[in-house]
């Protein structure tokens, strides 16, 4: 099988050279464009659509991304004797299209189509004008390419192939029980349990429901071997009585709302990621993995690698979250506070609609993190923007300013204690879910990925 699209791409110092030299030619060529800046733009309209579709959750956009991620990947390995295919590697993964032996793909015409193919599937109920994206992207890529490959025969097939993974991928996504989630967010027969420190619906909260969200999500099927055996963790047990452990954390998050600086409301609400007017808290790590590709400028395999490993692990963390989250059933601040420390005591952030422990931002950050960490190594130089532009918070009285961050984990950590200066989560609640996080990415970083 010939590799076609198997580019050694160049610099960018290298491409303006040749391209002020065929220009003062007269005769100017067309450079190609990256295969990691094709990925990364899939990447930039999976999160637009994410944050612009009805009826969108965290927990539904982090399943979204894992099929995405999984899809680019799956879509170009075939064409690199460097990595594996992840066939037979995943819960019940164990069908996926193969290209025969003596068929010329081209790997970028087959992830374009894949990408559209998975987006349109995942997102079915996007509006008319995120499809009419979709189509755009998907139309500017094939373009761009067919003046660089010719025959007919190729670009039909390689589309053909790419469509073809998406739809295998899709069909897989069927069984996990997570398929059109969007349709029962809030569960109204759901019997809440009740015990002392059991969750309660707040009244300052990010929700007008009474009932929690997705109660049925840690059941879903996982995509790593490993992160369905995981064990329980351990909360603390509730006691109302001062100075006991339980109060303790409580404690921890009034003295902290007492004491709030400026930066740690920006951190707060940077982190947020209200799925109502962002792309969520999944998307975010999507975004941080976009950011690390676009710095380091990997092949296209390694870019769609990135893109596979933080989908499939986050997608997984919220599966585990969700699963502890509703076999403790427990409580937020909101509730305890107000009942055993100060009754006239509200967060600085509002109560997201469903259990706190462990914390869904902590353990889906660190399980992104700890991927990335895989990757392109501990020490990352990078900066978030991904509010910068956002309306000011006139409520809080805090702007939306970028974020800069010298490590992957630190840029975890600090989304895991924004929810801590929100006054949303007691500290056990970040802590557990950094540490599960970590091992949840394990799992998935232990995928045999490459060959070597």
């Amino acid at each position: 099988m010939k590799l076609i699209s198997k580019f050694n791409y160049p610099t960018i110092g290298v491409v303006l050279l040749v391209v002020l030299f065929f220009t003062r030619c007269q005769d100017i060529e067309q450079v190609p464009t990256p295969g990691y800046e094709i990925a990364s733009k899939w990447a930039d309209l999976a999160l637009y659509v994410t944050q612009y579709t009805p009826l969108n959750t965290p927990t539904y956009a982090s399943r979204c991304f894992g099929y995405i991620g999984l899809t680019m990947y799956e879509s170009v390995v075939h064409g690199f004797d460097s990595h594996n295919s992840l066939k037979g590697q995943l819960i019940g993964f164990d069908s996926l299209p193969v290209p025969a032996n003596d068929e010329d793909i081209d790997w970028i015409l087959s992830m374009n189509a894949a990408q559209a193919q998975i987006i349109r599937l995942v997102y079915n109920q996007t509006s008319d004008e995120n499809k009419a994206k979709i189509d755009s992207l998907e139309n500017a890529i094939l373009d761009s390419r067919l003046s660089m490959v010719s025959d007919d025969i190729i670009v039909d097939r390689s589309v053909a192939f790419g469509k073809s993974v998406a739809q295998s991928i899709f069909n897989w996504s069927l069984t996990d029980g997570g398929h059109r989630a969007y349709l029962r967010n809030f569960d109204k027969d759901w019997v809440h349990p009740e015990h002392p420190g059991s969750w309660e619906p707040p009244l300052y909260s990010q929700s007008i429901s009474h009932h929690p969200l997705h109660p049925y999500w840690g059941e879903n099927r996982r995509f790593a071997p490993g992160n369905d055996t995981i064990a329980i963790p351990y909360m603390i047990p509730y006691d109302t009585t001062p100075g006991s452990e339980y109060y303790k954390q409580f404690m921890a998050v009034y003295e902290m709302d007492k004491r709030l600086t400026q930066e740690d409301k920006e951190i707060a609400i940077w982190w947020g990621d209200d799925p109502d007017v962002t792309f969520t808290p999944p998307g975010h790590s999507y975004y941080i993995a976009s950011i690390a590709v676009r710095k380091n400028q990997p092949n296209l395999v390694e870019a769609a690698e990135t893109y596979a490993r933080v989908g499939i692990a986050v997608a997984d963390a919220f599966i585990n979250c969700w699963k502890w989250k509703y076999h403790f059933f427990s409580e937020r601040p909101n509730t305890y506070i107000p009942r055993f420390i100060d009754q006239e005591w509200e967060s600085f952030w509002p109560d997201p609609p469903f259990p706190a422990f462990p914390s869904g931002h902590a353990i889906q950050a660190a399980t992104a993190a700890t991927v990335l960490e895989d990757l392109y190594g501990k020490e990352f130089i990078f900066t978030d923007s991904a509010h910068v532009g956002r309306e000011r918070d006139e409520l809080r009285d805090v702007d939306f300013r970028q974020r800069s961050f010298t490590t992957f984990w630190g840029a975890a950590q600090e989304t895991a204690d924004s929810r801590f200066y929100g006054g949303i989560h007691v500290p056990q609640d970040n802590n557990v879910g950094l540490r599960e996080g970590k091992k949840i990415a394990e799992n998935v970083n232990n995928l045999q990925w490459r060959k070597n």
